[in-house]
């Protein structure tokens, strides 16, 4: 009978306790001013945010701190690995790196969206294909790779090859857009565009929260439904709810490429050789161990990556294959590592979002470091309404011809136009004082031997990086406008423009397998043996998981 009345006593309790959650919730604890309410203000607040799900294809990556750099001998002598402790926030990451299918789907449905028929659109579509002309040699026979690694099912989960970063960069802005068109469609906020046929019409999320109705091609029937209760009185038909906000929690964060430290940190995965807070020993590869082979019993000689063991050693001997392929290989074709990710090292290497420079300086920031940051706000015209390129009056698409004669547009049609920040923006800012912060501190007036003059007297001033200047567009003598390259002798090729890529791959000898270990190459260009893969961040807490002691000795 106690027990009865017990566990009656701790029902009615628990009952009572979730009724006054209940009827507070929906009230602000400090003012009591209603959330949510079309009737009372319609003030946002989003509801509880348990977790975030890691995106399809991607696993979450546990941020901590790291020894970034190099841990082993530099045989090289390159001096741009020296060891940096850093912090790195939590996110989430591509386990594997995008592949063929994945980026082909990219290209059909922009030609589909962006048909180059058109003239407006002609260099959008082009802009996204990948140069299948990487595979070609001067003295080669790899045509047949030009002509099929890219679209035959035979290569549909081989690693796509042949982006440049800024292809890259513009695909992880398309997914983004992709994922969020495709969740809003899922929860009926939407109608099936493409059940509609109006796959013409481009969604740009960024549009989306500023502007919706300049979506579609200005057809609100599409966007019909939005989020919470709609004000009483509302005419039938009309929009139900409110429109959705990035306080709903509903569309996902930005998808991009990893920075560097990220790139580095999740390859490393030091969870595998961490004793409670200590990490014991060094990691030369993305996996746990001092070799490139399998140390385990059943496979035991196998390489755990596929990369170039020798002169002419690509594969192995016929009929017993090293590392299973002699060009990049199937994703996910050998084990992950302690993340989950695979094919770290080895494979294809793999674009990150930095800019180049010999040093990372992790006195002026330690805590997700990154090197690259362009800050700029969105485009607001006289009414005070965002300006959306191709769309907006006046507002055109802007195209960039590149380095190597290829052109392609500045934004997408129908994307949002962002322009730098002011000074006005930065005024009595401590922590950044420009809009382009790409040579920050190395390669900038300030850290010039010309640091005394202004900035007018500095851009005449040499280069402390004395890379090869763009081309420039002139007339010929039959009238024609043609691409003049600079001639003039230059040092180095390291400039704004310049990625690093990080990895080994598949044309690349075991030394390049080590994570710390970093190369560069202009955004622009494209190889057969670099990839990229995308990540997304966490927001919340770091993890939800509990503490675990991982790898203690007993």
């Amino acid at each position: 009978m106690r027990n009865l009345i017990k566990i009656s006593l701790v029902v009615l309790t628990t009952i009572l306790l979730t009724n006054c959650n209940r009827s507070t919730s929906g009230k602000s604890k400090l003012t009591g001013l209603a959330f949510n309410d079309p009737n009372n203000g319609n003030f946002i607040r989003g509801n509880s945010f348990e977790g975030q799900k890691p995106p399809l294809g991607m696993v979450a990556v546990e941020g901590g701190s790291f020894t970034m750099g190099q841990v082993q001998d530099d045989v090289m002598f390159d001096w741009n690995t020296t060891p940096k402790k850093m912090h790195i926030r939590s996110f989430f990451m591509d386990e594997t790196e995008v592949t063929n299918s994945e980026y082909f789907l990219y290209v059909q449905y922009m030609k589909q969206v962006f048909p180059p028929s058109e003239e407006k659109y002609k260099h959008v579509y082009s802009s996204v294909l990948p140069d299948t002309l990487v595979w070609r040699k001067s003295l080669g026979n790899t045509d047949i790779l030009s002509d099929n690694y890219l679209r035959h099912p035979a290569y549909a989960d081989y690693p796509v090859v042949g982006v440049s970063w800024l292809q890259a960069n513009q695909y992880c802005k398309w997914r983004t857009d992709a994922v969020n068109l495709q969740t809003l469609i899922a929860k009926g906020h939407l109608k099936n565009i493409f059940k509609n046929d109006s796959i013409r019409n481009h969604f740009d999320t960024d549009v989306f929260l500023a502007d919706s109705d300049k979506l579609f091609d200005g057809d609100t029937t599409v966007y019909k439904r939005g989020v919470g209760r709609t004000a009483r009185g509302a005419n039938k038909g009309s929009f139900q709810g409110r429109k959705i906000t990035q306080a709903d929690g509903i569309l996902t964060q930005k998808f991009r490429l990893p920075t560097e430290a990220e790139w580095e940190f999740a390859a490393k995965a030091n969870i595998e050789n961490r004793e409670y807070n200590n990490v014991r020993g060094r990691k030369k590869y993305a996996w746990n161990g001092k070799y490139s082979r399998e140390k385990n019993k059943r496979f035991r000689g196998d390489q755990l990556a596929n990369f170039k063991q020798g002169q002419g050693e690509y594969s192995g001997l016929s009929g017993w294959s090293s590392d299973g392929s002699d060009i990049p290989i199937r994703v996910k074709s050998y084990p992950p590592n302690g993340f989950g990710l695979y094919d770290m090292s080895g494979n294809v290497a793999e674009w990150v979002a930095d800019v180049y420079r010999p040093i990372i300086d992790n006195e002026a920031n330690d805590f997700n470091y990154f090197r690259g940051n362009i800050f700029t706000k969105k485009m607001i015209n006289e009414e005070g309404k965002v300006v959306i390129a191709g769309v907006s009056e006046g507002a055109e698409v802007e195209y960039d011809t590149l380095p190597n004669g290829k052109i392609i547009p500045k934004q997408i049609p129908g994307s949002v136009k962002y322009i730098p920040i002011t000074k006005d923006d930065t005024t009595l800012r401590r922590n950044f004082s420009v809009s382009d912060n790409t040579d920050i501190t190395d390669g900038d007036l300030n850290s010039s031997r010309f640091y005394e003059d202004d900035e007018d007297e500095f851009a005449s001033k040499p280069s402390m990086y004395n890379s090869p200047k763009r081309p420039t567009r002139e007339t010929d003598e039959n009238g024609r406008e043609v691409l003049v390259n600079d001639s003039k002798k230059r040092t180095t090729l390291i400039s704004n423009r310049t990625r690093v890529y990080k990895g080994g791959s598949w044309s690349d000898r075991e030394y390049w397998l080590d994570p710390a270990q970093r190369r560069y190459l202009p955004e622009y260009m494209a190889t057969n043996y670099i990839g990229f893969r995308c990540v997304t961040d966490k927001v919340g807490p770091m993890t939800y998981k509990k503490r675990k002691a991982r790898g203690v000795r007993r």
